[in-house]
């Protein structure tokens, strides 16, 4: 444990901060292949004789432990470091998988649902969280960029894993042992490749300071940015906080009901056409939608360290709202059309994921954002349950009463709407954060950052 200690991975002088983002893209490149899952529903209902709710269950519950576990573990990954928490994550994301392989070998559903959810979910949570505050301190000048770069490979991760599950299962069977030697495959080479990071990432020293532009703790002045500190426990007691979780849940509920079912989905949306989708051309909507989720991440966030991040939201919850409303009353009528909106509203969910960090930021200051983050994250968790579970409930409703095609999705995605528009509500709400909240200064203290911790007030 010692090797993991925070105190061994000090950066020596001279060290380039720019190795940091590869570091957390080997963690978060292997865990995105969470939003792949839909491209294994198809075989586990087909095998296991499973419902399209029953066969979220895995998918529902690594969300939800995601949330749960960078709550509570965030304050470890605080006090431990970057190096701990990703090998933390490696063990449990690649062990998920090798629980969830014996569970497909079996034939026993549960083992399936308990690897992948529950242990490989806590490696979701543990792994997310892990480089956040790490690239804040490298990178104080362009949080909304650094965050992006590192959250992208979330998003990402499923083009990856998307061809390659097909390629897998296409290979080894889609039956129940082709499904664990697909897991076994996975969960073994994961484990090797975010090996990398933990190899790799560093924590800048005491005294570091960036190359240019502004000093850690003094961003540019703008509307939100605050120079003060705000504690984790502090944090909660504020509108602020919960507003955030409210603009982040709603959000994310939003972004993955789609992305859970969308290999169906576009199946089922086109399935009486001239050409309907093939099971291939649907797993690389899988991919595209990874894509746009991809570079939504860097895209928009780094947007936000110019244009704020009240309007960046703004631009995701609002925009988005409109783009679910096409589909909703056109998406039948072209592919394109519903191809564009769907790729529209996955890229503001990969970017809503990646300008947070940066907006906790603004409002709480650095002294303990990764905490902060991973309190934030129980939206995820909530929205994990409510997306998922409103896309196929309804689904399933409909087709029990006879519907198909997009009558199956209609009604749930008008309900995302609402949900949309909650959340630009709850952002038009935010605030600077009161003085009566922040840390006071300790005399010549230095902040998590490397600089004077200040009681300013809100520039």
């Amino acid at each position: 444990m010692l090797a993991l200690a925070r105190s061994r991975s000090v950066a020596p002088p001279g060290w380039s901060r720019w190795l940091v983002p590869p570091a957390a893209l080997s963690i978060h490149l292997a865990i995105g292949q969470a939003y792949a899952w839909s491209v294994f529903k198809p075989p586990l209902e087909s095998s296991l004789q499973l419902s399209g709710t029953a066969s979220a269950l895995p998918f529902q519950l690594a969300i939800v432990m995601l949330g749960l576990s960078a709550a509570f573990g965030g304050t470890l990954v605080e006090r431990n470091g970057p190096r701990w928490a990703m090998c933390v994550s490696a063990v449990c994301f690649s062990a998920g998988f090798l629980v969830a392989a014996l569970g497909a070998a079996t034939g026993r559903y549960p083992l399936i649902v308990l690897g992948y959810g529950f242990l490989g979910g806590i490696g979701l949570g543990i792994g997310y969280i892990s480089p956040v505050s790490t690239l804040i301190k490298w990178f104080p000048d362009r949080p909304g960029m650094a965050t992006g770069i590192a959250i992208m490979g979330f998003g990402g991760g499923a083009l990856i894993a998307s061809p390659w599950s097909a390629q897998l299962l296409a290979g080894l069977g889609s039956d129940t042992s082709g499904i664990a030697g697909t897991f076994l495959v996975m969960g073994l080479s994961y484990g090797v490749f975010m090996t990398l990071g933990v190899l790799l990432v560093r924590v800048p020293a005491d005294d570091w300071r960036p190359p240019a532009g502004p000093a850690p703790g003094t961003p540019a002045a703008r509307a939100l940015v605050t120079t003060a500190q705000v504690s984790a426990r502090s944090a909660l007691r504020t509108p602020q906080f919960w507003c955030l979780w409210v603009i982040l849940c709603m959000n994310v509920t939003a972004g993955i009901g789609i992305l859970e079912k969308a290999a169906p989905m576009i199946s089922d949306f086109f399935a009486h056409t001239a050409a309907p989708v093939s099971a291939s051309a649907a797993a690389g909507f899988v991919g595209m939608l990874s894509l746009a989720n991809m570079l939504g991440r860097i895209v928009w966030s780094s947007a936000s360290d110019l244009v704020g991040r009240k309007n960046i939201y703004r631009l995701y919850l609002g925009v988005g709202a409109l783009m679910y409303l096409l589909i909703a009353l056109a998406g039948d009528s072209s592919k394109p059309l519903f191809i564009a909106c769907a790729v529209v509203i996955l890229s503001f969910y990969g970017g809503g994921f990646a300008t947070v960090p940066a907006y906790l930021t603004d409002l709480f200051g650095t002294y303990q954002v990764g905490a902060i983050h991973g309190r934030l994250l129980t939206a995820w968790s909530t929205a994990g349950i409510l997306g998922p579970l409103i896309v196929n409930a309804v689904a399933d409703a409909r087709k029990s009463a006879g519907r198909s095609g997009p009558e199956l999705y209609t009604t749930s995605f008008f309900i995302m709407i609402g949900l949309l528009a909650v959340g630009f509500a709850a952002n038009e709400l935010i605030r600077p954060v009161h003085p009566r909240h922040h840390e006071p200064p300790a005399p010549g203290a230095r902040s998590a950052a490397g600089t004077a911790t200040p009681k300013g007030a809100e520039q």
